[in-house]
């Protein structure tokens, strides 16, 4: 009893080091600054006690609030749900179509992707947001689209407070002359109650609350329309990629297949409904889904092993010319470089003069791959891949994938 009530109590320490992270300080702090403004302000615009319309526009403050920080906890602390560590699948059979992940010691099931942030494979993982310092997936879907929406709204009333606060405030302290416009702060309006004081200092405080909600709103809002664009056709913002890698690859090879996206169920609706539930709790065990007539449970990670070994064949080796510290944006690699580094959170590896990488993807500047490792560390399950300089490579005069000249096409294709 006492070990398990010690592991309760590690786990809840675990989750609140979540809130230990940029991300949701700086979210916790605009929700704070834009609330705590807001309702100062509508003290001033609007007092909820006179009027039926002022409590109802307090009311609806508060409740803005509150439902914005509920939504924001939820979609951190529930979490997205982890595929258990060792999972395999019912039939040694269906091993053959999923994917192994070596850091869990188990099989990846449908729609899942191990996060490296997280360390687990995540249930229909979408991404792994900085601002809840966890990943949305298939528990905390909803929370996180709810709280796209509302934080949106939420602060649209608040911007409408600061703006009449600020107008209605200064609106008898201003006096227009022939060629110049006076604002006197330190003027007292008639109707002004004596609770809070509006200065020169609140004037600044709301201006940039004003400006804090109105960049929240665009911000915020346009993720909530990508969020429901992919939810209505029931995918995750990773498999639309993977559907466009399939594409992709069934166009360069020219070999007449079909991929057709196991999980829309052909209706908005129907969609809809497999993230959104009365209940909360969204449909299905995060393991086994609903697929169309023409599919089944491994269409689509079949499709994944496809692009893998896809990845392998056009992945190109270089050979590395110039040692790299492994950093964001290395000052030493080129002005060019240091600005055009990728905005995303994968890992960059530090790289030594005379090691060898295979490099799957790339820009103009910075490339993405796998570095090539001993066979210790092969055996020991020990990957690294990530981002680094495109002037610290050079590629080899032939590729061992494959064992053919880099420049001479590979016949296979």
């Amino acid at each position: 009893m006492n070990v398990l009530s010690s592991l309760i109590r590690f786990e809840n320490l675990q989750e609140l080091k979540r809130l230990c992270h940029w991300g949701p300080l700086i979210a916790l702090m605009v929700i704070a600054v834009c609330s705590t403004m807001a309702i100062l302000d509508s003290v001033l615009w609007y007092w909820p006690l006179d009027t039926t319309g002022g409590s109802i526009n307090f009311i609806m403050l508060i409740n803005w609030t509150v439902l914005i920080l509920y939504n924001y906890f939820n979609a951190m602390f529930v979490g997205p749900g982890y595929i258990p560590l060792g999972w395999k699948p019912e039939s040694s059979k269906d091993c053959m179509c999923l994917q192994y992940c070596r850091v869990c010691q188990g099989f990846k099931a449908p729609r899942s992707h191990h996060c490296r942030k997280c360390n687990r494979c995540v249930m229909k993982m979408d991404h792994h947001c900085p601002w809840i310092n966890n990943c949305c997936g298939h528990q905390n879907h909803a929370y996180f689209t709810s709280f796209l929406i509302l934080a949106p709204l939420g602060c649209i009333h608040a911007a409408i407070i600061f703006i009449m606060t600020m107008y209605t405030q200064l609106y008898d302290r201003i006096s227009f002359g022939w060629s110049s416009v006076k604002i006197d702060m330190s003027a007292v309006r008639r109707d002004q109650r004596p609770i809070i004081s509006f200065g020169v200092c609140a004037f600044a405080t709301s201006l940039f609350a004003l400006g804090l909600a109105l960049g929240t709103t665009i911000a915020v809002g346009m993720l909530f329309f990508i969020q429901m664009k992919v939810i209505l056709r029931n995918r995750t913002s990773i498999e639309v990629w993977i559907e466009e890698k399939a594409k992709d690859r069934i166009q360069y090879y020219q070999i007449g297949e079909e991929f057709i996206f196991p999980y829309d169920l052909g209706s908005k609706w129907e969609n809809f409904k497999q993230v959104f539930t009365w209940s909360g709790i969204p449909e299905g065990d995060g393991i086994e889904w609903p697929v169309q007539e023409k599919c089944d449970q491994y269409t689509l990670t079949i499709e994944q092993l496809k692009q893998k070994a896809d990845k392998r064949v056009r992945s190109v080796q270089y050979r590395v010319i110039e040692d790299y510290s492994g950093a964001c944006c290395p000052l030493n690699k080129g002005v060019k470089t240091f600005f055009t580094t990728p905005c995303t959170e994968e890992p960059r590896i530090k790289l030594r003069k005379g090691e060898m990488i295979f490099a799957t993807r790339g820009l103009k500047r910075w490339m993405y791959g796998d570095k090539v490792l001993d066979d210790e560390q092969v055996k020991a399950g020990v990957r690294i891949r990530g981002w680094f300089p495109k002037r610290c490579v050079e590629k080899c005069l032939y590729d061992t994938v494959n064992d053919l000249p880099v420049n001479e096409e590979k016949k296979d294709r």
